[in-house]
């Protein structure tokens, strides 16, 4: 969307909450007793308004990431709604669902733009933009503030693609998601946002989002939850960069044999059997992933729709071929030899996979650590595989006495070919502004361990 003023004037603040004082009675000790509600600077538009043409400005959205570092400074997470009230929501979430749904399963991402001359009207030659991919964010506000500005926002010439979750683990991962909404609002070509494993209905009721988004909105909660998730299954599942560099939040994915049977009786719809059972698993196309059904609460981990769950969760091997991702309980593992046939068969020279922070690569005999934020996973004839991960200091709420302490890292792909990544690592933001955890982080299963898969809801 075009960059303009705000065309509508910020409303007055909101009114504080009822109490016994605005209702003409004499406020009680305990009352008088409370600290008082911290009055925003005043450079801070708040509460966060829509403007009356729907477009965003700069503006807004500088306005939106200020509101909310300040927010999670010193306003109570049930208070949120005094600072981004629940219409305003609405609006944002139905515009950037819109967008969302209207994309492809893979997203082409080109990063060649017509310049401008003086009169900045486009002209016949062409500059080309460089793109940031970033990987898992999982709710940590600040750190991706931090990213944002040491990266250079969205702009003409600098594309963003997020290869998903989040949300979850992390304290702020509604503020986090509404404000990358937010900036895909603003500029839908300079930001492309895909699908993580934790933009489901399962990993948020076991990770924290489900529950937070409940204390933060209160009787809202359900609403604003419900929409979330419908903005979820929007969410593209990978994309190409400059037509070399396929991106996606787990990795690869398989062939999905689909044979008809006879129309049953009365049926309007034709049955379907998908052999998934068998042991013979094959490399998927970019075709298949395109034609895939991503409009699910959880990607299937049985039956024809399979290709969702094998781009969101699937993990790579030091072993050759495919296989069952046996620790996750849905998904698949995938080999050197896979990564060289899917980069030589798309004339791709790079993979850019998430999905995996330093608790998960502990775990993993014969990889690196996650310690610098990314790894290079497969270095075959075509290119690479690498896996980068964007959430500092991770998880937020560690059961251990030791902390990981991990950097976040973030890539970036330069013109003309694009295919040769720059790590940029960064450590966490602090101090973090203190939290309680919206799950029981010290009871709670890894994700990156099996599944209760019949909690899932896939279809």
């Amino acid at each position: 969307m075009t960059l303009q003023a705000d065309s509508a004037a910020a409303p007055p603040p909101l009114p504080p909450p009822d109490s016994a004082a605005t209702n003409g009675i004499s406020p009680t000790a305990e009352e008088t007793s409370q600290p008082p509600r911290p009055t925003p600077p005043p450079e801070l538009r708040v509460p966060i308004w829509w403007p009356e043409d729907g477009t965003l400005s700069m503006d807004w959205v500088e306005n939106l990431m200020r509101c909310f570092d300040w927010c999670s400074r010193n306003v109570p997470p049930s208070e949120l709604p005094s600072v981004l009230p629940v219409e305003v929501f609405d609006s944002l979430i139905l515009v950037a669902s819109k967008m969302l749904h209207k994309e492809p399963n893979c997203v082409p991402v080109d990063p060649f733009r017509p310049t401008l001359d003086d009169n900045s009207t486009p002209s016949d030659s062409a500059a080309a933009a460089s793109v940031v991919v970033v990987g898992d964010v999982h709710g940590q506000l600040h750190d991706l503030l931090f990213l944002l500005r040491d990266a250079g926002f969205p702009s003409r010439d600098r594309i963003f693609v997020f290869n998903g979750d989040y949300v979850d683990r992390g304290a702020w991962g509604l503020e986090t998601f509404l404000l990358l909404l937010a900036w895909k609002v603003f500029m839908p070509h300079n930001i492309y946002l895909l699908r993580g494993n934790h933009e489901s209905k399962y990993c948020t009721s076991v990770y924290g989002f489900e529950k937070e988004v409940m204390v933060k909105y209160g009787d809202k909660g359900k609403h604003v939850y419900r929409k979330c998730l419908g903005c979820f299954e929007g969410l593209p599942l990978a994309s190409i960069i400059a037509g070399c560099v396929y991106t996606a939040h787990g990795g690869l994915f398989r062939s999905v044999t689909v044979m008809p049977s006879k129309r049953l009786k009365g049926k309007k719809n034709r049955k379907i059997n998908v052999n998934h059972e068998s042991k013979i698993l094959s490399l998927g196309s970019l075709e298949e992933l395109c034609k895939a059904r991503r409009s699910v609460l959880d990607p299937p981990w049985e039956g024809p729709n399979l290709i969702p769950g094998d781009v969101l969760w699937s993990d790579p091997s030091k072993n050759p071929g495919l296989a069952p991702n046996k620790e996750r309980g849905i998904g698949l593992m995938w080999g050197p030899d896979c990564t060289e046939e899917f980069l030589k068969k798309y004339q791709l020279k790079l993979i850019i996979r998430s999905h995996e922070g330093p608790d998960a690569r502990e775990k993993r005999d014969g990889f690196e650590g996650m310690d610098e934020g990314y790894t290079i996973d497969h270095v075959v004839d075509s290119g690479k595989l690498v896996t980068v991960f964007s959430a500092p200091d991770y998880p937020q709420f560690q059961a251990t006495q030791v902390r990981y302490n991990n950097k976040g890292a973030y890539v970036i792909l330069e013109p003309p070919n694009f295919d040769n990544p720059i790590f940029h690592g960064f450590s966490a933001v602090t101090p973090r502004p203190k939290a309680n955890p919206y799950y029981d982080y010290e009871e709670v299963i890894d994700s990156d361990e099996e599944l209760d898969l019949a909690s899932m809801v896939t279809s």
